[in-house]
């Protein structure tokens, strides 16, 4: 029985994050086994907002060996640099004859990036949904794990394909499903700037390849408040994101003494920042060591890139076929 397809990406524009390893990567490696599973660094997509990058194969490189020292599976999965497959380009140009100016205009990441970057409103940034739609739909993904902020996205890619197999009345493409992990896989890690999840764009993330003085920098510098007042109130948000943080990286005794400490108005947070910053490094350092080897190998980083290109563009290959066949492109001479 064939697995479903799932597919999912991730730009280069700066290095994976504990948001990106416990929300996404953790549940990555959970699916390698029982999915048929397309991970791609979108390195076209990063040109929308950075259109003149001037570490791009560094920004490649760098998440790619990260994506390896996390566990996932060169074997397993299919793991490749979306510029590799030249498909989806093609079929991206497809799509965009079927995609409309107004549905396009009205989608929010477009409008927010429009408003974030008011002097690089491009045709990229607008057509970002058709891109993205290629790149799901050529893997025919039955799956697709999404956030909040791409679900809008993910529907514009259902749109397309439903659009594309009702304007010429086939069945080439499965409509892709969002895929949410249970609740309990499920882990919103938040930033350390007291507010909101961590992010690569907001500054208030810790880096999986971030070293143990940057790391203690950063969380002694997270936000806090005065201290608590009465015995076993309830934390506001800034505080219960550090207990948040400590509950994912932290033993549960390690916890239970803060937390201790806390409703009886003991805490002192210089000391909880402390214990913190030296268990997020903890929990890094084998990461952080393995993207280092990993970096050094560029026969075997160059190895992977190449078995991952191979498998994805033979999928990739097919389906551009079918389309064209649909389409009625035909050799004529």
């Amino acid at each position: 029985m064939n697995k479903p397809t799932v597919v999912s990406g991730i730009r280069p524009t700066g290095y994976l994050h504990l948001g990106n390893y416990f929300g996404a990567v953790q549940n990555f490696l959970k699916m390698q086994d029982d999915f048929n599973c397309y991970f791609f660094i979108a390195d076209i997509h990063s040109l929308t907002t950075h259109p003149t990058p001037e570490n791009l194969q560094s920004g490649v490189r760098q998440v790619l060996a990260e994506y390896l020292a996390c566990g996932i599976d060169p074997e397993k999965s299919t793991i490749f640099i979306q510029s590799d497959v030249p498909e989806v380009s093609e079929l991206y140009a497809l799509l965009n004859m079927n995609a409309y100016l107004g549905e396009l205009e009205r989608t929010t990441s477009f409008k927010d990036k429009a408003r974030q970057n008011p002097d690089n409103v491009n045709a990229g940034l607008l057509t970002y949904p058709v891109l993205m739609a290629a790149d799901i739909i050529i893997h025919k993904a039955h799956f697709v794990p999404v956030g909040k902020d791409q679900e809008q996205n993910l529907e514009m890619a259902r749109k397309f394909a439903k659009r594309f197999n009702r304007m010429y009345k086939c069945d080439v493409f499965p409509i892709p499903r969002p895929y949410t992990f249970g609740g309990g896989d499920m882990i919103k890690v938040p930033g350390l700037d007291g507010s909101g999840k961590m992010g690569k764009s907001e500054g208030n993330a810790i880096n999986l390849y971030e070293d143990p003085k940057s790391i203690r920098k950063k969380v002694m510098r997270a936000v806090t408040d005065a201290g608590p007042t009465e015995m076993n109130q309830e934390k506001p948000e800034v505080i219960q994101n550090l207990f948040t943080l400590m509950d994912i990286v932290s033993t549960p005794d390690t916890v239970a003494h803060f937390d201790e400490l806390y409703n009886k108005c003991e805490i002192r947070y210089g000391d909880m920042k402390k214990q913190l910053a030296e268990d997020i490094i903890a929990y890094t350092a084998p990461i952080r060591e393995r993207i280092i080897d990993i970096l050094k190998d560029d026969a075997y980083l160059a190895k992977v890139a190449k078995l991952g290109a191979d498998k994805a563009r033979e999928s990739a290959v097919q389906t551009l076929q079918e389309v064209k066949d649909v389409i009625g492109f035909k050799k004529l001479f």
